[in-house]
């Protein structure tokens, strides 16, 4: 990995996962169909066996995700991002904590709370930005005799704010805790949480990595040999892994990730700018935007604000769900970091936070022209004002 972690990351997204250069060698990796392997005798660890416990498809994109997270062991893929997410999950003992931002994922919410069911796990939620109120949380959790796993989101879903990440690592690692960082959001181009402190990093390739909206997959990384080992068991045992066509569109969708991140940043940062001081917003959130709570901390953290925004229109809950119905370019879908521009009510899932405001719309900004998605916006913003008082 140490070669390849040499290069600029916008070259490192090409360039990893490439066969051996030889005389009419393939420029792309292929795509072995085999569920099996021929094999004889005791295999070792690294030997192929059987498709569930190793292929050499999933390689070359473990290796190109490796590259760019700066991990020097390969990456883990997932048949899902919530497959990496419940194996990561799967560190914490039985009767240990997981601490985590009140703002996760829902789904990752809801991934811990059924490990508190089934384990005795104990799950305190906390204000990820708050770091004096998080290093209380690591505190307290070790006064009773646990070394806590913090999750970590940064930033958050959907509320993007932005944890310390450097101090709540070292607090945690005080403690003698662990921490898993989903770098889902940020993508390895914004930041590289391994760098930052973190133990694990969990990805949900379906979003920017793979970046077409037609792939499911998921990735863990870790520098940890026990770790990594652990996480590999719990793949081959939990049984979520990788697809060989899903491994290969994501690489594929990966060789073009530094130019639809650049884009879809350049957009997001101008949607956010217009949507500030928009008369028919009555909020809008974003890393890259002086007012936000973290913006300084993002600038120091980041190298880049990413491509997710957040607004609440004027007409409440009415509003927001008439702005959904009335867009004609913006795709009203879950999931995020698709080529396209997507947004949706986030509190139409059950499991959401409620703390998560009712009229809160998540906006993934994708790579269009950004003329174009500001006046679709405008267009629906003012079909969401009529729903106001």
């Amino acid at each position: 990995m140490s070669d390849l972690n040499q290069l600029h990351p916008d070259t490192a997204t090409v360039a990893a996962g490439r066969p051996a250069r030889a005389e009419q060698a393939p420029v792309n990796p292929p795509v072995v169909l085999s569920s099996t392997y021929v094999s004889t005798g005791s295999p070792d660890s690294g030997d192929l066996v059987y498709a569930r416990l190793g292929t050499e498809t999933w390689l070359p994109l473990e290796e190109a995700l490796a590259a760019l997270e700066h991990a020097e062991l390969p990456a883990l893929a997932f048949a899902s991002g919530m497959g990496a997410i419940s194996a990561a999950l799967d560190l914490v003992p039985v009767g240990g904590e997981v601490i985590i931002p009140r703002h996760s994922y829902h789904a990752s919410l809801v991934a811990a709370r059924h490990l508190a069911e089934r384990s005795g796990v104990r799950i305190t939620e906390v204000d990820i930005a708050e770091t004096d109120q998080v290093s209380a949380a690591l505190t307290s959790s070790a006064q009773r005799g646990h070394a806590p796993v913090l999750w970590v989101e940064s930033p958050t879903n959907p509320m993007l704010e932005v944890a310390d990440l450097p101090a709540l690592a070292e607090a945690t690692h005080a403690v003698g805790g662990l921490v898993i960082a989903d770098n889902t959001f940020a993508t390895p181009l914004g930041q590289r949480p391994l760098e930052l402190g973190a133990d694990v990093v969990v990805h949900s390739v379906t979003k920017y990595l793979a970046g077409h909206s037609d792939v499911i997959l998921g990735a863990a990384l870790t520098n940890d040999a026990s770790l990594h080992g652990q996480l590999r068991t719990r793949r081959s045992i939990g049984g979520a892994v990788a697809g060989p066509w899903e491994a290969w569109l994501a690489l594929r969708g990966m060789r073009t990730l530094a130019l639809r991140v650049q884009r879809s940043q350049q957009n997001a940062a101008i949607l956010a700018e217009h949507l500030a001081g928009h008369p028919q917003v009555a909020s809008v959130s974003y890393p890259g935007l002086p007012d936000h709570p973290q913006h300084e901390r993002a600038a120091a953290q980041m190298s880049g604000f990413g491509s997710i925004l957040t607004l609440r229109p004027l007409g409440a809950v009415a509003g927001a769900e008439a702005l959904t119905r009335s867009l004609r370019l913006w795709v009203p879908a879950t999931s995020l970091g698709g080529v396209e521009s997507s947004l949706e009510r986030r509190r139409r899932f059950a499991a959401e936070a409620p703390t998560v405001p009712e009229d809160l719309l998540r906006l993934s900004v994708g790579i269009e022209d950004s003329g174009d998605l500001i006046a679709d916006l405008d267009q629906a913003l003012q079909v969401a004002a009529q729903y106001s008082a």
